[in-house]
């Protein structure tokens, strides 16, 4: 059976299988835990996906709607920018300046955002039970309210310093603020840069990546004194 010839939910699974970064049918099963001669089956188009469709769909992100009749592609997934690593109640690392302007990869999100969104990676567990290590956070770009408007709220910061953090921002001297995180010692009286509201928190088990080449386990890791500090 030649590629044309194939049923079209067969070849737009294969078309979903390679989006997300699998060179071939047995790398996608294999990494999924599939059968892998019922997957290739599929994928020929030997065999009906439909008992299978929502299990790809959900595994490849795509609609099992577009899966079986080419409607709906991804039109409730969001891909967005991963930027660094957040040491929870500690530095985000690395900064802006040194990450590609489309992120180190984009993070694969189940539920559609709003537009200019970026993303943290948590490491580390100063921020437990709310930030747990692994997980990654969402926040908006470029700030949308006056910093009085977080003061009791957690939010990720630059201060003017140029330092980043994963905080509880408080209300300070003057124009100042104080930063605080249930397991690291308070920073104290210091002018934030940038305050990224968060929008939504991925528990670790809920990420998928879109890069299959690094991943959120990426190369990137934190100092052990940042792990440990601020």
């Amino acid at each position: 059976m030649t590629y044309d010839d194939r049923p079209e939910p067969a070849i737009r699974l294969q078309q979903a299988r390679e989006k997300r970064g699998f060179k071939s049918a047995r790398d996608a099963a294999n990494y999924f835990g599939w059968n892998y001669e019922t997957y290739v089956q599929h994928e020929n188009g030997t065999r009906g996906i439909t008992r299978m469709a929502e299990r790809y769909a959900t595994a490849l992100h795509v609609s099992r709607a577009w899966l079986l009749t080419g409607e709906g592609l991804q039109e409730n997934e969001t891909e967005v920018p991963l930027m660094g690593y957040i040491g929870a109640g500690a530095e985000i690392l690395p900064e802006f300046e040194q990450v590609p302007e489309d992120g180190l990869e984009q993070i694969w999100v189940p539920f559609p955002l709003p537009a200019e969104m970026i993303a943290f990676g948590v490491r580390g567990d100063s921020m437990l039970p709310v930030y747990k290590d692994g997980a990654v956070i969402i926040c908006y770009k470029e700030r949308k309210r006056p910093i009085e408007a977080f003061y009791g709220e957690d939010a990720a910061v630059r201060t003017e310093d140029g330092r980043r953090f994963l905080k509880t921002i408080m209300r300070g001297n003057d124009s100042h603020v104080h930063l605080f995180s249930w397991n690291a010692a308070p920073i104290e009286n210091v002018r934030l840069e940038w305050v990224g509201e968060i929008f939504a928190v991925l528990p670790p088990k809920a990420l998928k990546k879109v890069d299959q080449q690094g991943g959120l386990q990426g190369s990137l890791s934190l100092p052990r004194a940042v792990r440990k500090s601020g």
